[in-house]
């Protein structure tokens, strides 16, 4: 299969002309070292997983970098954490923009280092899998939104083989990657854990009922988020706070961030089950959700996102905002809208003092309902055809 063009690629190209370095942040298998051959193809790379690569690079770190002062990438950087300081004084002794690339899977000892070592050298980028955008003039079209993003499963051609890559995938992740990071948690719990939050996607967190099933402490829970939401596999989505007179919730949503795994996790094996399954609106919000904060964040500078809800139940799905724009978004499976189902949107809006908020729904035709609110077409944002207003 041809490689697919990718959406950060352009964020990555500014980055490089704005920094002396530029970390790129994602999940295992999401295409980062792909991303960085494509954008620098001539660079020398270095994966530091190699032993071999890594040797070169620790027995004389400072003298490798003299030697290469520009076009490196190193692979997997968090392997090796003196490697960020020493960038600093390599491009201190040296000023240059554009010398190095890193990339990593967001450890929070590397995501650490570099804010220590590498404060304003250094510009980060978040690579997500597969938008739907990025796939949508590809045969995996189809099959995105059930297998979710990552790249090697749109060369797979059967479920079975899909189906066998997601199951090798999370094995490794709890009994490999983990412990590469320096995390050290016993696999079968945080593996019942996540399968747990399947239960959970799209709706409020309570950590205290998961605990109670787990039997275990809400500290130990916490923890266990943290490390899923740091290695990109879970989202937790704040509540927007506003001085606004209506009291608002204070928990956070949850969204397993790759719609694949959370198909996996939950027992599914075929598409076809998706259309029965309980959880079927959930996902699909969940899939939306990431879509439009993927698309923004290969566009934007630090795009925020958020919900709204209040104490009463009103709530909009989701809140997106860049500086002091914000746009909210409410999520529909279903090919209508009924005008009640929308309350809450238009409450936001009047809070918030807003005066645009977008519907994403499975029909077919964009329209407007009202000055202040249009629909928008799933098929239209899957194929990157909505820019919003930020």
């Amino acid at each position: 299969m041809k490689i697919l063009p990718r959406a950060a690629l352009r964020r990555l190209d500014q980055l490089l002309r704005d920094f002396p370095v530029v970390l790129v942040l994602g999940p295992r298998q999401c295409g980062k070292s792909t991303l960085a051959r494509t954008a620098r193809p001539t660079w020398d790379f270095l994966d530091l997983e190699r032993p071999a690569d890594l040797s070169v690079v620790e027995s004389d770190l400072d003298g490798f970098l003299s030697v290469h002062p520009r076009q490196v990438v190193f692979d997997e950087a968090q392997r090796l954490p003196a490697l960020f300081s020493a960038l600093r004084s390599a491009v201190d002794r040296s000023p240059g923009r554009g010398r190095y690339i890193l990339t990593g899977s967001a450890s929070p000892a590397l995501v650490r280092s570099v804010s220590e070592s590498l404060a304003g050298r250094v510009g980060i980028l978040e690579l997500t899998p597969f938008l739907s955008t990025e796939v949508a003039d590809s045969r995996y079209t189809s099959a995105r939104w059930f297998w979710g993003g990552f790249p090697p499963l749109a060369s797979r051609p059967s479920s079975l083989a899909r189906s066998s890559w997601l199951d090798a995938y999370v094995s490794t992740f709890l009994e490999r990657d983990l412990p590469a990071l320096g995390v050290r948690l016993p696999a079968p719990r945080l593996r019942l854990l996540w399968t747990m939050l399947t239960h959970v996607h799209g709706n409020l967190l309570n950590v205290s009922d998961l605990a109670r099933s787990l039997g275990v402490s809400p500290h130990t829970v916490s923890a266990d988020l943290d490390v899923l939401e740091q290695t990109f596999m879970i989202r937790r989505l704040a509540p927007y706070h506003a001085n606004v007179q209506k009291r608002l919730t204070k928990s956070p949503k949850l969204y397993l961030r790759d719609s694949g795994l959370l198909h996996f996790l939950a027992g599914l094996r075929e598409p076809r089950e998706l259309t029965t399954w309980s959880r079927r609106g959930a996902s699909f919000e969940g899939l939306v959700v990431e879509e439009l904060i993927g698309q923004l964040g290969a566009r934007l500078v630090r795009p925020e996102a958020f919900f709204w809800r209040t104490q009463a139940g009103a709530e909009v799905d989701l809140v997106l905002a860049h500086g002091q724009r914000m746009v909210p978004v409410e999520i529909k499976l279903g090919s209508s809208v009924h005008p009640r189902s929308l309350d809450s949107l238009r409450n936001c809006l009047s809070d918030l003092g807003l005066e645009k908020g977008y519907v994403i729904y499975t029909g077919e035709e964009r329209r407007k309902i009202s000055p202040s609110i249009e629909l928008i077409p799933w098929a239209m944002v899957a194929h990157g055809e909505l820019e919003l207003p930020l």
